[in-house]
């Protein structure tokens, strides 16, 4: 059976919901690794409010200082890691205690943005079908619960514009569409 994620290729699902001590995160992060890719990890605790988001991100990525601290900012400075900072290597963000995340009124949304972020890193195309001037990159973000049950999740991530899976303890969530 493959597995229900795989951080080192560029297929979908972007974000996952993994239970902690999970082997499979930890073999994934250790294979992106050895590729020559970067895994980042940010606390949950960080990521309370969206200028948390902002900063955490900003910081832990070494976002260039024109980046604009909001939504879309994100999403761009997300897709461009793939020039002189990152190499075209994969990345991999962790976030630890992701429960804490839960209430936050911002997580479906934060969620839908790294998802559409990673859906630009890991394309070589763009939306017209047209050749990036840049490698399509291995892009993927971990949230990693304590105590929170994969329906918790599942449940704080509805829309339009996300296709969530619970495939056994974890929570899979790639663009609709």
């Amino acid at each position: 059976m493959a597995a229900v994620y795989d951080f080192t290729r560029r297929e979908e699902p972007w974000v996952v919901i993994v239970p902690q001590d999970d082997p499979l995160l930890e073999r994934q992060l250790i294979a992106l690794e050895e590729q020559g890719g970067f895994v980042f990890h940010l606390s949950a605790e960080e990521l309370a409010t969206p200028e948390g988001v902002f900063t955490a991100f900003a910081r832990t990525l070494e976002f260039p200082g024109y980046f604009g601290r909001n939504w879309d900012a994100l999403v761009d400075c997300l897709d461009d890691l793939h020039g002189s900072r990152h190499g075209g290597r994969g990345v991999a963000v962790v976030v630890r205690d992701a429960d804490l995340l839960l209430d936050a009124g911002h997580l479906p949304l934060f969620v839908s943005v790294l998802c559409q972020a990673a859906a630009r890193a890991n394309s070589a195309v763009d939306s017209d079908g047209e050749p990036w001037d840049r490698p399509a990159i291995a892009q993927h973000f971990a949230f990693v619960s304590r105590t929170a049950s994969t329906g918790d999740f599942a449940s704080r991530l509805t829309g339009d514009d996300l296709k969530v899976e619970v495939v056994g303890q974890y929570v899979t969530v790639s663009p609709a569409g």
